[in-house]
């Protein structure tokens, strides 16, 4: 992706939760220089991935396959006795256009939660035990409601609605041609990217590559320097 596609999306997803009066927390908004002071007290930021994170999956086609997204908070499996915490938060800002593609996670249950804008549209189904669709009934956890519904059905998330998506459940993220962008938060166990993720077709890269067309206006979660001393 080039440094301006990611840039612009960050300012893109500030504007969007200024407009839902989020607040968040104060390593989101450091610049690259402030990074360069930070010294070890902050080694929770950087271990467990914590702040900016904007993907296209590798496809090159961000405005079409990828989103933003913000971890506010993760524990870390490897190293539980440094970082315990057996949960993790995020928001994603999916803009219009934009899908998020199919996968599931192999040991992490999430609620989806919309905290605003447009509807989201989550497909979903259950996976078999090669990794395809299974053509079973998938059970749907969505505010206090647990009902039967077909595989490869579409729940619709309106503001303040979520959804739990359980173990081997496959999901993806798209919105209805014409609306607007949308903010979701996700409320799950530890987040582990590196090995948690199962997408139905094989993707490049779960993080982008860089062309650096102008600097950048914040550090993505996987950018930090290492800890000043």
């Amino acid at each position: 992706m080039k440094r301006s596609q990611i840039n612009r999306a960050i300012r893109e997803m500030e504007a969007l939760l200024a407009a839902h009066r989020f607040e968040l927390p104060p390593f989101c908004g450091w610049t690259p220089k402030q990074w360069q002071d930070k010294g070890h007290e902050y080694d929770e930021i950087r271990d467990n991935m914590l702040g900016w994170d904007v993907t296209d999956f590798g496809a090159g086609k961000f405005d079409e396959f990828g989103f933003s997204l913000i971890t506010l908070r993760n524990g870390n499996q490897k190293r539980p006795g440094d970082y315990p915490k057996p949960y993790a938060e995020k928001l994603l800002m999916l803009k219009p256009g934009q899908y998020s593609p199919m996968h599931f996670h192999w040991n992490k249950m999430e609620d989806i939660i919309n905290r605003g804008g447009a509807d989201v549209l989550i497909t979903l189904y259950n996976s078999d035990e090669d990794g395809g669709f299974a053509c079973t009934p998938v059970t749907v956890h969505s505010d206090g409601r647990t009902y039967q519904a077909p595989a490869g059905t579409k729940v619709r998330l309106r503001p303040g609605q979520s959804i739990t998506i359980t173990r081997g459940l496959y999901h993806d993220f798209s919105l209805e041609a014409g609306s607007g962008a949308v903010l979701l938060g996700e409320v799950s166990m530890c987040n582990d990217d590196e090995n948690d993720n199962r997408f139905y077709e094989p993707l490049p890269g779960r993080f982008p590559t860089f062309e650096e067309d102008e600097p950048p206006y914040r550090l993505l979660c996987m950018e930090y320097p290492p800890a000043a001393e």
